[in-house]
């Protein structure tokens, strides 16, 4: 589920870009892959108008609760699936999702999802003989796209598919950019050098005023650094590094130390598995430059040799108990939670920093409660003072509001 641009109906939610350009309005719409998430949204309060049915590969029976509610906006990219929407949702409008070059991404869609631009003609030419609307094309170039070009390309690609369907007399009106944009500083790729290079195609491709919606999904951007992990250690030991031959040089046979957490990668580091990344905690305790560092790695509470959160890590001696900070854990991480090995769903503590609760605090207190709140629990700014002050346990919190 995410969140879509669109040229004709948004809100302003950041400064600094002109209403050109691109990932910065945010409309009330949303891009869904299942039923749970059009139930959701629409009862959320948004129009069915609002809402691309975006998988896809779908079941007869999604088709058919789309068209049952309203849900007007299809992807496709490939002919079974116009035949499928054509009997189950004739009146159906149809987004033709096609692939891209995602090579160098983290996450590769276009092995499965994406139709080439060899056979979109003929998906094209398909869908006018089933009397099936086509209004827009789509794509995704892959999580972690580290190379803005890939956008430049599809949307080149995508200004072909729109004049092949002019040509067939399809009324295309969408355009939408996929997603995955970056939402954390110290990305190989800044938000705003994808930006720029996305609204100079636009300006090329679908200049101002040719009558194209430009939608984007903008989950990623918004959630990646939504929120920080506090997790505890709950077990440690000292496993024996399985190099024949170094114990005879060395006189000792060469250790790491394996920490086990309360959390794992089928839970909220299922981000591990989903875009391959290696969390670096932040130490509650600060060691001193003193002690010695071992090497390390981080387990899930799943008695699984998959369930492996880091390795690899260089850390000062810790203990059971203690506890360890991970920073912008948004995208797949808190939604992705499962009961998998008995974990049970992380608690949700909000927070914001001093700084900010002192600027709101005379508009969300009255003046007499303002002198009683002194002794209760104040908003913090980061994981180092949650364990010492909060008056409960840390949990996963979101990252300071400034």
């Amino acid at each position: 589920m995410a969140g879509y641009l669109s040229e004709t109906d948004f809100v302003m939610v950041e400064e600094g870009f002109s209403t050109r350009d691109l990932l910065e309005e945010l409309t009330l719409g949303a891009s869904e892959a299942t039923t749970a998430e059009m139930e959701l949204v629409q009862r959320i309060g948004v129009p069915a108008s609002k809402i691309i049915y975006a998988n896809p590969c779908k079941q007869i029976a999604q088709i058919k609760y789309a068209a049952k509610h309203g849900v007007q906006l299809l992807s496709f990219d490939n002919e079974m699936e116009l035949v499928k929407v054509a009997k189950s949702h004739p009146s159906a409008k149809m987004v033709l999702c096609i692939a891209t070059n995602d090579s160098h991404s983290l996450s590769h869609l276009s092995l499965n999802f994406g139709a080439s631009l060899k056979s979109c003609r003929h998906l094209l030419q398909n869908a006018k003989k089933s009397h099936v609307d086509v209004v827009g094309v789509s794509f995704h170039v892959g999580s972690g796209c580290p190379d803005p070009q890939a956008y430049a390309q599809s949307i080149a690609d995508a200004r072909l598919v729109f004049e092949m369907g002019a040509e067939l007399g399809h009324r295309m009106h969408i355009l939408d950019l996929g997603g995955s944009f970056p939402g954390v500083e110290g990305a190989k790729v800044r938000f705003e050098e994808i930006a720029s290079v996305i609204n100079s195609a636009l300006d090329l491709y679908f200049p101002e005023g040719c009558g194209v919606d430009i939608l984007a999904k903008l989950g990623r951007y918004y959630v990646t650094s939504a929120f920080t992990l506090a997790v505890s250690i709950t077990a440690k030991k000292e496993v024996l590094l399985d190099q024949p031959g170094r114990e005879e040089e060395t006189g000792s046979a060469p250790k790491t130390m394996a920490y086990h957490l309360d959390e794992g990668v089928y839970g909220i580091f299922n981000s591990v598995l989903f875009d391959n990344t290696c969390p670096a905690p932040v130490l509650q305790k600060k060691p001193s430059t003193e002690q010695p560092l071992h090497s390390s790695s981080l387990w899930g509470p799943v008695v699984d040799g998959c369930d492996c959160v880091a390795e690899g890590l260089w850390l000062p001696q810790l203990h059971v108990g203690d506890w360890l900070v991970f920073e912008n854990m948004g995208a797949y991480t808190v939604g992705m939670g499962s009961f998998l090995g008995g974990t049970q769903t992380c608690r949700v503590t909000y927070a914001m920093s001093r700084v900010a609760w002192e600027a709101l605090r005379e508009q969300l207190l009255p003046p007499e409660q303002d002198e009683d709140a002194e002794g209760v629990c104040k908003p913090l700014s980061c994981g180092w003072e949650i364990t010492d002050t909060l008056c409960v346990g840390p949990v996963f919190t979101p990252a300071s509001i400034m």
